[in-house]
């Protein structure tokens, strides 16, 4: 048995944990680049706590998903500057694309230099400029991953910049940030968490620490993300925000499967929410996985991996995996979550988007290699949201 566990210098958890970032950045930095969504103003608190520290900062606002462009200009404005410290604050786009920056600044060059599959791959060589993460929604856990996701428009694809040395200094992950937010984000960034705690759980390199963060990040998440959506009660903003901690937890030191497999490709050609995009996805793989696992490796690990996600989501002893399926499903309908025909998806698209997932890292963690056909499958129903025990 080998493996590795890696995450964040410094995680401090808790509502109202905002205060005190204050005293956690003394040493780190003397002018910040605060990198925000596409409201700065929402930020406002944080930019009290840098101000009576004595701090000068920079705004840096991310429009939408952030881009290879979005992260160039954001290290020309950070070295025009003079920003020795970077803060992002906001949703996973903003965390990403200010992980991305905090590593340009001490790496240089260009994105293009490290990107994977449309860049040159090249390793990043040193540490990123200090980074702190702050998330305002319940659902990337970028705060603590060592990747840093960005669209290339020109090559219609999302992309990775990856290496333990973009992890944050400091995640400051307060759930009271969470509170604000709208009820089908909620869903779409919780189901995001949710998945991620289940393909880390079922991939091929999960080990025994992710295993015990997963089980728990996904019991919190069973409980509590319905009560977040639809009553948006503090303890279910708690609870949802651990589950994502975790699940950043979890993906970064093991790995994912499919559904974030086609979530890149889909994400790179469609403007759709990534959370809703793998909710939408999620029932589907799970029961296509579980059929294949069945027909081609009946004695593999995965199958009991999937049974125990199945008593875990539903709360009985005697669930298997496909009541695991059924309770996901359910969720789904009762989140709302749309299918992807609704983001203009369509059969004419499965051949693009199955050849582009098919090389995906994510792919690459899913418990049983899919075939075409059963991948033209998971998108098929996800498309139209018919699933086999529907039909069944």
């Amino acid at each position: 048995m080998r493996f590795e566990f890696a995450t964040s210098s410094r995680v401090v958890f808790g509502p109202g944990t905002l205060v005190e970032l204050g005293g956690l950045v003394v040493g780190m930095g003397r002018r910040t680049l605060v990198v925000t969504g596409r409201t700065p103003e929402r930020a406002g608190p944080l930019f009290e706590i840098l101000k009576e520290q004595g701090m000068d900062y920079v705004v840096f606002p991310v429009e939408g998903e952030p881009t290879i462009e979005t992260v160039r200009k954001g290290a020309q404005l950070a070295r025009e500057a003079g920003c020795d410290m970077v803060v992002g604050f906001g949703g996973g786009s903003a965390l990403d694309a200010g992980k991305a920056v905090a590593a340009l600044l001490t790496n240089g060059g260009d994105p293009l230099d490290y990107l994977e599959v449309v860049g040159r791959g090249r390793p990043l060589t040193r540490p990123s400029t200090p980074y702190v993460a702050v998330p305002t929604t319940a659902g990337t856990g970028s705060e603590v991953t060592r990747n840093a996701v960005l669209l290339s428009p020109e090559h219609r694809v999302k992309v990775s910049l990856r290496s333990h040395l973009m992890l944050p200094r400091l995640a400051l992950v307060d759930p009271e940030l969470t509170c604000t937010l709208p009820p089908e984000v909620t869903a779409s960034t919780g189901m995001d968490a949710l998945t991620q705690l289940i393909e880390a759980y079922v991939s091929n390199r999960a080990n025994p620490m992710t295993d015990g963060i997963c089980r728990e990040g996904m019991r919190r998440a069973a409980r509590s993300l319905l009560r977040a959506y639809e009553r948006g009660d503090p303890e279910a903003r708690e609870e949802m925000s651990l589950a994502s901690l975790f699940g950043g937890m979890a993906l970064t030191n093991a790995k994912l499967g499919a559904v974030h497999g086609f979530a890149g490709p889909i994400g790179g050609e469609f403007r759709a929410p990534h959370g809703a995009v793998c909710a939408a996805l999620l029932p589907h793989v799970m029961e296509v996985n579980v059929r294949a696992l069945r027909e081609r490796a009946p004695e593999s690990w995965a199958l009991r991996r999937y049974d125990e996600v199945g008593r875990i989501l539903t709360g009985k002893e005697d669930a298997g995996a496909e009541e695991g399926v059924a309770w996901v499903r359910k969720l789904c309908e009762a989140l709302r979550i749309p299918p992807l025909a609704s983001y203009g998806i369509g059969p004419e698209h499965f051949g693009t988007l199955v050849e582009r997932a098919s090389t995906s890292s994510s792919m690459q963690g899913n418990p049983i290699k899919l075939t075409q056909e059963e991948m033209e499958e998971v998108l098929a129903r996800a498309v139209s949201c018919k699933s086999i025990l529907q039909r069944r």
